[in-house]
């Protein structure tokens, strides 16, 4: 009973310093019996972790079973862990695990702030980059001055500790690293790997977590990010011990093999000892902890120095290998005289991070400037996102990026000029939707297919845009369509074929149910997308206000409605009649249908969809039912404010934050 109560004690410690567990289930990766072998095997492996992983300098692996009844387990604790806490900690994550995961064969749980970690699957996984799940979290302090400055010293210290952590050994993976932006205030880091990961895993995964942080917390002085092979975390308070209490020469655990036995007598024996002693160590971190924290509330601001950074764009690292490449830049009074100052008579448009300029060069080179803006964080991630991805894609259905600045805090994107701007522009305009022909809206699918193709198969990475639209297809001289925006793109490794995120991202009415109901991407979410679009084109109709009947059907479901009665070309807008070739809609209107079915596992890739729409003799199948719910998942709950309705003209996105 007493051990119960120190358990007890020790877990409102622990919760009370933020190393509160927080269990991921995989719902996909199949469910066991209470009775069945993989739960015993799952049980024992689980128990031993706590003991072998303490004792073996904080990283333990295992497995156990065969064939349907293998369990494979993974635990580790954060680098600054003495064995005692390192032991307590992960006995609370796997009581985590086992309470909030009771019947999944794989399951991931981990500490608020990265204090420990435990997961188990009945796949390998070891050596295997995986950057999600992902969790973070931000402190509510905010960076209220000189954000560019603070940002160039916050990459530099990134610089030295993820290089530091992925040139760790494989027994621990770790590093943290301190930099000053003021005689008063200095930023402290930490990064750990699993130390299974290759230095160039580990590298990727570290940039992974800090690109991450920025997307969605920048400008707060504080947080982490945690994945299951990554851990980062960051704050104005020296939060870590320097003094390692664990050793980086013990032995790691050999994978493959099964956990010692440990009987009850002995278990409960180790168990009464480290509890003994966790909870004095709980008790003086609890302490530290408390005093740091009511420190780090009465500092509420940065205060950094004023000098302007130089007319430079960072160097961003555009190679999973590690090199860093720079970009071109570009002075910002050239900018400043090609857009007559970013007067409103040069806007062309409002996108979701800020307007979009039209400018003329010396040479009479007609540009796009996007300036991003100084409020918005997030902007900043898609600065650097975009730049990182579209600097090393080359595609004649992708638009180019000519530049970008860096200077006296304006962040400026340069792309090549778009004479015709957005696809939306002409689509959802009575006025203008006249010039879009068959013809041209034919080239339009198949240039954007060609392009969604590249991104996912053709280009050095796997790319999923996750904001395919029609005001992110942008139209050239000649009409010719070039996909725009990778502020919200993920790149996947060599073999992924798709990631779960907790938070979803994207444009109300063109996303993949499985991404909007359960956070679940994969290059099939930009089928999806690219079939809704390719709707919108044939019957210049938005699905996202589509409304036929009373009952509110969407576009997908009143398409397909037409089409199993065998009345396709009622789809189409009037005045396409006559220009139309009825074999090549119908051929379209059945790709958008097979593109946007409910199970991704039905809807064809981009090159069958490349194929299908070039072929004249390929049998296309049938669709099934689009989903119905497509539609209903945002509708009621989901306000669009002001800036929603606003299009995006020749540029980038208004990519709607979607919470779950």
């Amino acid at each position: 009973m007493w051990v119960k109560a120190l358990s007890s004690i020790l877990s409102y410690l622990l919760m009370g310093i933020g190393l509160t567990a927080a269990a991921i289930c995989n719902n996909t990766a199949g469910n066991f019996t209470t009775s069945s072998t993989y739960v015993n095997n799952r049980d024992f492996l689980l128990a031993s972790v706590p003991l072998n992983a303490s004792e073996k300098g904080g990283f333990f692996t295992a497995s156990i079973g065969q064939n349907s009844d293998i369990v494979h387990a993974l635990a580790m604790c954060r680098g600054d862990y003495p064995p005692d806490v390192c032991y307590t900690c992960l006995n609370s994550t796997i009581y985590d695990l086992i309470a909030n995961c009771p019947n999944q064969k794989e399951a991931l749980s981990w500490g608020v702030g990265s204090p420990c970690m435990a997961r188990y699957a009945n796949r390998p996984f070891l050596g295997i980059l995986e950057l999600e799940p992902m969790d973070s979290d931000y402190s509510t302090a905010r960076i209220t001055s000189n954000i560019t400055e603070f940002d160039k010293i916050w990459d530099s210290l990134l610089n030295r500790v993820v290089s530091k952590a992925s040139d760790g050994t494989s027994s621990l993976k770790f590093a943290t690293g301190e930099a000053n932006i003021t005689v008063f205030e200095t930023i402290y880091a930490l990064m750990q790997c699993t130390p299974d990961l290759s230095p160039e895993d580990c590298d990727t995964c570290l940039w992974q977590t800090a690109n991450d942080y920025v997307r969605y917390w920048h400008g707060y002085g504080g947080g982490y990010v945690q994945s299951p092979n990554c851990w980062f975390r960051w704050d104005l308070y020296p939060f870590y011990t320097s003094d390692l209490s664990t050793s980086a020469d013990l032995p790691p655990s050999t994978p493959g093999t099964s956990p010692p036995i440990i009987t009850k007598d002995e278990q409960n024996k180790s168990i009464r000892v480290r509890l003994g002693a966790s909870l004095s160590v709980a008790l003086v971190l609890a302490m530290c902890s408390a005093c740091a924290f009511f420190t780090w509330r009465r500092r509420r601001s940065i205060q950094v120095g004023s000098a302007p950074p130089e007319n430079s764009c960072e160097k961003f690292n555009l190679d999973n290998e590690g090199t860093s490449q720079e970009f071109p830049s570009m002075q910002l009074d050239i900018l400043q005289a090609a857009t007559n100052g970013f007067s409103d008579e040069n806007k062309l448009g409002q996108g979701g991070f800020g307007p979009v300029y039209k400018g003329t060069l010396g040479d009479g080179k007609e540009i796009a400037v996007k300036r991003l803006s100084r409020t918005s964080g997030q902007g900043l991630l898609e600065f650097k996102n975009e730049v990182m991805l579209i600097a090393r894609l080359q595609h004649r259905n992708l638009v180019k990026l000519l530049g970008c600045c860096l200077e006296r805090n304006e962040k400026l994107l340069v792309y090549e000029f778009m004479l015709n701007k957005s696809l939306d522009m002409f689509l959802f305009d009575s006025s203008l939707a006249a010039q879009l022909t068959w013809q041209k809206r034919f080239n339009i699918i198949r240039g954007t297919a060609r392009g969604i193709m590249y991104l996912h198969e053709d280009s050095r990475l796997r790319i999923i845009h996750r904001d395919l639209k029609a005001s992110n297809v942008l139209l050239d001289h000649g009409m010719n369509p070039k996909i725009s925006d990778f502020g919200l793109a993920k790149i996947f490794g060599g073999d992924q074929n798709e990631a779960n995120t907790n938070r979803v991202v994207g444009t109300y009415g063109y996303m993949a149910p499985e991404y909007a109901m359960e956070g679940l991407f994969s290059v099939k979410s930009d089928v999806f997308s690219f079939g809704v679009l390719s709707l919108e084109i044939i019957s210049g109709k938005r699905n996202s206000g589509f409304q036929i009947s009373e009952h509110g059907e969407s576009l997908l479901n009143f398409a397909w409605k037409l089409w199993s009665k065998g009345e396709g070309l009622e789809l189409i807008e009037g005045h396409l009649v006559e220009s139309s070739v009825p074999t090549e809609v119908l051929k379209c209107i059945q790709i958008g249908l097979l593109c946007v079915q409910t199970d991704p596992v039905d809807r064809p890739t981009m090159s069958t969809v490349v194929a299908m729409l070039g072929n004249d003799t390929i049998m296309l199948p049938l669709p099934a039912e689009p989903a119905f719910y497509v539609r209903r998942f945002v509708a009621e709950p989901i306000r669009p404010n002001s800036s929603d309705s606003i299009c995006s003209i020749n540029e980038v996105t208004v990519s709607n934050m979607l919470p779950r």
